[in-house]
């Protein structure tokens, strides 16, 4: 587990936390970016005084499940070796993610960022992060999946809205007339 910046719930006086949950799809991003336009930028301008809110970002690396077999659907033996590869090619996958969300956040200078990767289920490591950071926000993109596909997949954004403590904005990406209206986000 590699935790970097989130340390427990934010203390008294200290900027408040709206943490965002990345992933390789461009929804996450425009999530991202969402956020810093709508959130971060309002509530500067609503109190120049007081500090913006802090940014955490939060990515999910899958694990290698328990008893991955040893030989793959083809018939092949993978080897120590080739798992270790598996994970460090996970590893540098993350870490192009986050360096892509922090290159977005890098338009509002004033932003605090901080990040969490942590290895494990995206459904409870973004709860688990937003828990930990005491966030007054959670901030995701909905990837559109169908019926069949949440049905089947699960759906992270609906396991976040039914178990974080704090407010869930997902962003959907825009289409057509939503995004000339602008109206792209639902709170729940």
């Amino acid at each position: 587990m590699e935790s970097k910046g989130v340390t427990g719930a934010a203390a008294a006086g200290s900027p408040r936390r709206v943490v965002v949950a990345v992933d390789e799809s461009e929804e996450s991003m425009h999530a991202l970016s969402w956020c810093l336009s709508n959130v971060v930028s309002v509530a500067a301008a609503n109190a120049p005084a007081a500090p913006p809110p802090a940014v955490v970002l939060v990515h999910a690396r899958p694990t290698r499940p328990l008893g991955y077999p040893v030989i793959d659907g083809a018939g092949y033996v993978l080897t120590q070796e080739v798992m270790d590869s598996m994970d460090r090619y996970m590893a540098a996958a993350a870490d192009t993610v986050v360096a892509k969300a922090r290159d977005i956040c890098t338009a509002f200078p004033n932003v605090k960022v901080e990040t969490c990767v942590e290895k494990g289920d995206p459904r409870e490591v973004i709860c688990g992060a937003a828990e930990k950071a005491g966030a007054e926000m959670l901030v995701m993109g909905s990837h559109g999946y169908g019926f069949l596909q949440r049905a089947l997949l699960g759906s992270v954004s609906n396991h976040c809205v039914q178990n974080c403590k704090c407010p869930v904005v997902v962003v959907k990406r825009p289409s057509g007339a939503a995004a000339a209206a602008g109206d792209n986000a639902k709170t729940e």
